[in-house]
């Protein structure tokens, strides 16, 4: 894709998460700038919309295949970067295949930029790889980052000027990276959802990161001093216009909008017309489906919803962007040496799914088992589990709408 054009900096997105749409910057934007720029983004391009939800990918792909030239594998949407089309544009260092050790990806890619050969490559943290679910990954195995980077750099350092990192880890770990591996002059950061976006300068190293959900993006360039970044937010959608070019992904996003549209149900007032509180509502919740269903303990992770603005009606938009990720909930079991000591139960959910909501609170001692999403189980229980019959989006919209004033 980059024959054709003279190449003078480069330009990361990362978490966009299907944050799309036909009056959206993103498009327009990238359109114009790959005329002179690199387009990489640095994984999770999937899932958070009901973008994702409706159109199941085809979109985000068509996407990617239109406008970018490199790309990392995030843990949201795993199988995707195996799709013949996508994966050759799909670099990664640092996932291998189980069995044999090959490398599940092209491990580097050199490109010209403004006349020094640059090795694109990419890292997947080991955090955001045990993400993914367990069903996905199940023949792969993550290797070292640091590692990987060195033998890389040692195999290919005759063949190339510069390094640039596309890492699917999070900012503080990439921080660390840089500095155990000095010989890297570009990291674009990912998978940390903060407001950290740098850039900051790691020894010779510059990390930095586009701002995510199709909010901003991050750009290199070179300079005679060496690499400068800069992150900056995507334009309004009046100044960047969506091309011909990309029609068809017009016309799929303007017929997944239609569906989108669509009345769910009115909203109970303590949540009309604000910003939706996914705590609260998740604390709900949780203490409505331990009375209602009998558990003995419901545990939530609050990264399991989103938050929105809410009006005066729930749309299936709204609730496919509250709950994107298609959760199930389950009914797990209790690895025998958490059982008695719940602390330690949550601390171990807490370090690979984020910030918990439990009913009760505490929980219980002698717990056995407890209701939870399929994701927690699968990625944190050890897939121990059976279905309670009952979606987590489906409660959700429950909370939301039951028993409204007409």
């Amino acid at each position: 894709m980059t024959t054709a054009r003279s190449l003078r900096q480069i330009m990361a997105t990362t978490d966009v998460h299907s944050a799309l749409g036909a009056d959206g910057p993103l498009l327009g934007h990238l359109h114009q700038a790959r005329t002179d720029s690199l387009l990489v983004d640095c994984g999770d391009f999937f899932e958070g919309t009901g973008y994702y939800r409706i159109g199941r990918g085809a979109l985000e792909r068509d996407i990617l295949l239109a406008l970018y030239d490199v790309v990392a594998p995030g843990n949201h949407g795993w199988p995707y970067y195996f799709e013949p089309s996508l994966h050759e544009r799909t670099v990664c260092a640092n996932v291998v295949e189980d069995s044999t050790g090959n490398a599940l990806f092209r491990r580097l890619r050199i490109v010209d930029i403004a006349g020094r050969r640059t090795a694109i490559t990419a890292v997947i943290g080991l955090q955001a790889f045990n993400s993914i679910p367990a069903g996905e990954r199940s023949a792969h195995r993550v290797t070292d980052p640091v590692q990987a980077l060195r033998e890389l750099m040692l195999a290919h350092h005759h063949e190339v000027d510069s390094w640039v990192l596309l890492s699917h880890s999070g900012f503080e770990q990439d921080l660390r990276l840089a500095e155990a591996c000095p010989f890297l002059d570009v990291v674009f950061a990912g998978h940390c959802h903060s407001e950290r976006t740098g850039p900051e300068r790691v020894g010779g190293t510059l990390v930095l990161k586009g701002q995510e959900l199709a909010v901003g993006y991050a750009v290199a360039e070179l300079s005679p001093d060496g690499w400068l970044g800069r992150t900056a937010h995507f334009p309004d959608p009046w100044e960047s216009v969506l091309p011909t070019e990309l029609d068809s992904v017009r016309e799929q996003i303007a017929s997944i909008d239609t569906q989108l549209a669509e009345p769910l149900g009115r909203l109970v007032a303590s949540h009309r017309n604000r910003p939706l509180d996914r705590r609260t509502l998740l604390r709900e919740l949780a203490d409505r489906l331990c009375s209602g269903l009998g558990s003995a303990a419901v545990v939530l992770n609050e990264t399991a919803v989103r938050t929105t603005l809410l009006g005066e009606v729930l749309t299936t938009g709204d609730l496919l962007t509250i709950e994107p990720f298609d959760n199930r909930l389950v009914e797990a079991q209790v690895a025998p040496a958490f059982r008695n000591d719940s602390t330690a139960l949550l601390a171990h959910l807490a370090e690979r799914a984020g910030p918990l909501l439990t009913s009760p609170h505490p929980l219980p001692a002698g717990l056995t088992s407890l209701l939870t999403t399929d994701y927690l189980a699968d990625t944190c229980l050890g897939g121990r589990s059976h279905p309670a019959g009952l979606s987590l989006g489906s409660a959700i919209r429950s909370i939301l709408t039951k028993g409204v004033d007409q």
